[in-house]
């Protein structure tokens, strides 16, 4: 886990979709979250202490690597994860906001689209060598400033929010926590199956909780 000191930030992009408008400032109190995509070796000891099924394609040379970020889960799968790390160590973890997220992704970086600053991503490091058949193993690539891998890319990562696209409007100022309901969970980050493979930090993405998605996975938060 990685500590992101509490602090207020610009959220969104007035250059992106409607759903990232309007650009304001939202405060984030101090949290930790995870330096890495949870990856298929941590995942196997949830399902090993807790029968519950495995994601499908689990068996699928493209994405079983131990060192993969755990692909296919669901929402529902992700916070029970969350739910039984934090009974096995006394700790709370769970899913980060949209707003911890992108307080986390930025790494410290205000008002750039990635978490480099503003170059393309066809720029990045061996950007047309990865990503080609599924995801990566976590940490190929340098961190951000906050020193995370792979937060905008590799896989979708779910987020605690219910997605509003119209949330910005009349977002909290102080740690948002999304819309009080709704039909999809809110997620964040690129994706191997993307034709652009890194997302904007302001990139706003969601779908229905049940769904499991080959290029969906999570990472843990902690609030501090």
């Amino acid at each position: 886990m990685v500590v992101i000191p509490e602090g207020e930030f610009l959220m969104g992009s007035d250059d992106g979709a409607d759903n990232e408008r309007p650009v304001h400032r939202a405060w984030v109190d101090r949290f930790a979250i995870g330096r890495y995509a949870v990856t298929n070796h941590l995942y196997q000891f949830f399902l090993d202490d807790t029968s519950r099924h495995a994601p499908p394609g689990c068996n699928d040379e493209r994405f079983k690597h131990p060192g993969q970020p755990v692909t296919s889960v669901s929402w529902f799968d992700a916070t029970a994860y969350c739910a039984w790390l934090s009974e096995r160590t006394g700790k709370s973890y769970r899913l980060p906001t949209e707003a911890e997220w992108e307080r986390a992704a930025r790494g410290g970086l205000e008002g750039r689209r990635y978490t480099w600053g503003d170059e393309p991503p066809q720029h990045q490091l061996r950007y047309s060598e990865l990503w080609r058949t599924g995801p990566e193993r976590v940490g190929q690539r340098p961190p951000n400033g906050f020193g995370l891998y792979d937060i905008s890319e590799n896989v979708h990562e779910w987020c605690a929010d219910w997605y509003d696209e119209h949330y910005y409007r009349d977002s909290s100022e102080r740690n948002p926590q999304g819309a009080a309901s709704g039909m999809r969970r809110s997620s964040r980050g690129g994706s191997w199956r993307h034709q652009i493979k890194i997302t904007r930090v302001a990139a706003r993405s969601s779908i229905p909780p049940q769904f499991q998605y080959s290029d969906y996975g999570f990472r843990c938060a902690m609030s501090l």
